[in-house]
């Protein structure tokens, strides 16, 4: 079961910091304080979804310095980066490292609240996926080398006889792993086993569905340049 969303927020202004713990308790979401990107590493752990609501200028480990920290780690936490210094240039670094968003002090309320809400529903899919292929992996754990090397030629569309020619075994063969491995997983149909295998490996490696699937470069490049005609827009530079 995918434990309850945390958003994680760290700002070394306690003004600030205040503001905002209290604002997302309002949300009705948990959320941890922070006042240095230090002290939120010693006591995060990757244990469910959320979000972090980061200062880019933080003292000590910086913002920016903190996204390097948790991308080497392998982290997918969402960051929403909030700055009081107009600087187009990081904004686009940090959108085209992975950030969720990116606002400027002094910011509404309600926008706030609506990148952590968008951030946190994004990392509880993200957790529910991962939980899914999880089950996924361990069902399929169950096969014997044999049985996967079925399974996988039927996911591709192959009848029996094309399996059996390409295995060399007979078609009765085939039929009985056929018939043992849809009893292990506990499937009844090609309809079942398809959907067991698009959990594993997702059409276009990221769970989602697109008519033109962009890849994650093209994706952060595509907001770091919308982040960027933003700021300039509002700074008219």
């Amino acid at each position: 079961m995918i434990a309850q969303p945390v958003v994680h927020v760290v700002d070394d202004d306690l003004a600030i910091l205040r503001l905002l713990t209290e604002l997302v308790k309002a949300m009705g979401l948990e959320v941890n304080a922070h006042e240095s990107a230090e002290e939120f590493l010693e006591t995060y752990k990757a244990s469910g979804p959320g979000c972090l609501v980061l200062d880019v200028r933080v003292r000590g480990m910086s913002g920016m310095e903190l996204q390097r920290e948790l991308a080497a780690a392998g982290s997918t936490l969402p960051i929403v980066f909030i700055t009081g210094h107009a600087d187009v240039r990081m904004a686009v670094e940090a959108m085209e490292r992975g950030a969720f968003g990116f606002l400027e002090k002094p910011f509404r309320p309600q926008e706030l609240c609506e990148k952590i809400q968008s951030a946190v529903r994004l990392d509880v899919e993200a957790w529910r996926r991962r939980e899914e292929r999880e089950r996924a992996d361990a069902r399929l754990a169950r096969l014997t080398p044999a049985e996967r090397k079925v399974v996988d030629r039927v996911v591709a569309g192959k009848t029996n006889k094309m399996i059996a020619e390409e295995l060399g075994l007979s078609t009765r063969t085939v039929e009985a792993h056929r018939a043992r491995l849809m009893g292990r997983l506990g499937l009844k149909s090609r309809a079942e086993l398809l959907g067991l295998m698009a959990t594993v490996v997702p059409l276009n490696g990221r769970g989602e569905e697109h008519s033109q699937p962009i890849s994650r470069n093209e994706h952060t490049a595509r907001r770091a340049e919308h982040v960027g005609s933003y700021l300039r827009a509002r700074h008219g530079d």
